[in-house]
C-alpha cells in the first residue's frame, strides 16, 4: 500500500497551516513527524483521516483519491488530539460499539486487544473513571483492534507510565512488522530513536525529511 500526499495545502481563516506538501509513504514503516505545537502535524493527520478537506492538492491511498474515489481510507486506525471514547461505557463496551460499525472483529478479538494493551476486559468501570494512562491504553486498543492498514497516532505515549510506554512501543513495532503503515507525531526523543524508519520535520507549513 502507498500513501501519496500530492501538493497538499491547507488554509484556515487565511492562515497557511500546510503549504505544498509532497510525501510518498509505504506500508511496513513507521514515519515520525516532529515539530513544535501548532506546526501542522495534527492538521496533516486530520487531512489523511478525511476529517478535514485540503484547500488544494490530493491525498491518494492505494491509487484512489481521498474525497473523490473513496470517502475515507478503508482500514484506518487513529488516535488524534483531544479525541475520546464514550465516558459511561466500559473498555469492552466501548470497543464493542466501535467494532459493530464495520463488523471486522468479534468478541474474542476485542478481549484479546484489551489484554494486549494491559487492561482487564472484565473490568466494568466506565471510561470516565479511568486514569489518564488507562484511557491512553484503551485509545491505542481502539486504533489497532481491526488490524488497520494505516495507523495515525498523535502523541500515543502521553500520560503513560514507564511500563505503558514500553508496551505501546512494542505494539507499534509489532504492527509495523505485520505490514501496517504508521504515521506518528511525537515529542518523545526515545520514541523517535526506537520507532522511526523515517523522520519528517514540520515547520511553518512545510514538511521536510530529516536526513540521518
Amino acid at each position: 500500500m502507498d500513501l501519496t500526499i500530492k501538493n497538499i495545502s491547507k488554509k484556515l481563516d487565511k492562515k497557511i497551516i500546510l503549504e505544498d506538501v509532497n510525501l510518498n509513504l509505504k506500508s511496513g514503516k513507521v514515519y515520525v513527524f516532529v515539530g513544535r505545537n501548532g506546526s501542522g502535524k495534527t492538521t496533516l493527520f486530520r487531512l489523511v483521516s478525511g476529517l478535514v478537506k485540503p484547500t488544494s492538492g490530493e491525498i491518494i491511498w492505494d491509487g484512489k483519491i481521498l474525497g473523490k474515489d473513496i470517502k475515507i481510507i478503508p482500514k484506518l486506525g487513529m488516535i488524534l488530539e483531544n479525541a475520546g471514547l464514550y465516558p459511561d461505557l466500559s473498555a469492552y463496551e466501548n470497543l464493542k460499539l466501535l467494532a459493530d460499525i464495520n463488523h471486522f472483529i468479534g468478541k474474542d478479538e476485542i478481549v484479546q486487544v484489551i489484554k494486549r494493551v494491559g487492561l482487564d476486559p472484565d473490568d466494568k468501570k466506565p471510561f470516565k473513571k479511568f486514569s489518564l494512562g488507562m484511557k491512553q491504553r484503551l485509545m491505542v486498543a481502539q486504533a489497532i483492534m481491526e488490524k488497520p492498514d494505516l495507523i495515525l497516532l498523535d502523541e500515543p505515549t502521553n500520560a503513560l507510565d514507564f511500563d505503558g510506554v514500553d508496551d505501546v512501543r512494542q505494539i507499534l513495532m509489532e504492527e509495523r512488522d505485520r505490514g501496517a503503515m504508521i504515521l506518528l507525531a511525537t515529542h518523545n526523543a526515545d520514541d523517535i530513536k526506537m520507532l522511526a524508519d523515517e523522520i519528517y520535520q514540520v515547520n511553518n507549513g512545510k514538511i521536510e525529511k530529516v536526513e540521518e
